[in-house]
């Protein structure tokens, strides 16, 4: 449903929100959340334009977040580099429905709609925040601990009971 800028973009601003205040190089960001570092430079100048990222070159220069994580919505970044469009009129461009919309097009637009507020209202301090077992491609903090073992082993143990079979 969402595209590599989207997601990309969505990496790259979490990294932000956790390193936030600091700003980060285009390289460092690039290490960071596995985005090609081209392809990420052209993600940044989209964030940049919308104003969810300034930058600064030279010596001690970065990108870094304008607004603080807890202010930063995940509609404004994927507005930013891909926003949602919303279905107003038939797009089919059939005369005979106008802007009422089929049933399947009303569905797809309420769809659309309950994305973009679950987006809108969820902050990106909120998403770093949230408790997980699931180990993340950034460099987060480790979520809490529970008392439940994961369901499936880590790499390093499942190589090391082969070697010991």
């Amino acid at each position: 449903m969402f595209s590599r800028t989207v997601e990309y973009a969505l990496r790259a601003v979490a990294h932000l929100a956790y390193k936030a205040p600091e700003g980060r190089t285009t390289e460092q960001l690039a290490e960071a959340t596995k985005v090609p570092r081209a392809y990420l430079s052209k993600v940044l100048q989209g964030l940049r334009r919308a104003g969810v990222v300034k930058s600064q070159r030279g010596v001690g220069g970065g990108v870094a977040l304008v607004k603080s994580p807890s202010e930063l919505t995940i509609l404004e970044v994927v507005n930013a580099v891909e926003p949602i469009v919303r279905i107003k009129s038939c797009p089919l461009g059939l005369s005979s429905h106008g802007v009422r919309l089929c049933p399947l097009h009303k569905r797809l637009d309420n769809a659309l709609a309950y994305v973009e507020e679950a987006f809108h209202s969820s902050t990106l301090a909120e998403v770093l925040a949230e408790p997980t077992s699931s180990i993340p491609l950034c460099d987060f903090p480790a979520a809490p601990k529970t008392a439940e073992p994961p369901l499936v082993p880590p790499p390093s143990a499942a190589k090391s009971s082969r070697r010991s079979s």
